[in-house]
């Protein structure tokens, strides 16, 4: 049995964090305010507990990996927390960070450095990152015209960089990134081409 830590959310966190507490694994959930994380729990009522974390927030995100360190040691750290494409320019930040970034890019890169070694660690990385800039500069977005779905592919390209980046620096880690498919969820839209129900299994 394995302990695993994931944020839940709508669509394939919360089918995911199903699928992991009917195999048997304890699974601590994570989600942005005390009311997601009561419905959280309500929807996988064998999860350990819940943590909450606004991502938007260094500062939250430097609290959330100090409590996720009080819980003691985790096998498995999934990195599902994300906003999409569809996003306007939003600083939405205390840090004057726009939304996408902070919550992409930099929450992860927090949680990967504070949060003590796993055994592995799991990035999503949808395919569509391919086409993302793999530049640093401009990360903000001060000097460019906002484009949402430019600013995602960059971000989810990060994560795969990022995933990376830790499968060399911690060779005793198991560091990936994992397209989790296309499909019919509230950010995927409707209409997509892959099986729903496959998604979570990958």
């Amino acid at each position: 049995m394995s302990r695993i830590i994931t944020s839940f959310a709508n669509g394939l966190g919360q089918m995911a964090a199903r699928l992991l507490v009917d195999a048997g694994h304890q699974v601590v959930l994570h989600a942005r305010s005390a009311a997601r994380a009561e419905d959280a729990l309500k929807a996988v009522p064998q999860a350990e507990t819940a943590l909450v974390g606004d991502l938007a927030s260094i500062e939250a995100s430097v609290a959330l990996a100090k409590e996720v360190n009080r819980l003691d040691r985790f096998d498995a750290v999934i990195h599902n927390a994300t906003v999409g494409y569809q996003e306007p320019r939003r600083i939405a930040t205390v840090d004057g960070l726009p939304h996408v970034f902070a919550i992409n890019t930099l929450a992860p890169y927090i949680l990967t450095a504070l949060i003590d070694k796993p055994e592995r660690l799991i990035y999503l990385s949808p395919g569509l990152h391919r086409s993302g800039d793999a530049g640093l500069n401009d990360l903000a977005w001060e000097q460019r015209a906002w484009q949402g779905t430019a600013a995602y592919l960059d971000s989810k390209l990060h994560d795969a960089l990022l995933a990376f980046a830790i499968a060399r620096r911690w060779p005793q880690v198991y560091s990936n990134a994992l397209e989790p498919s296309w499909v019919t969820t509230k950010m995927g839209g409707t209409g997509t081409p892959d099986d729903l129900q496959a998604a979570p299994k990958t």
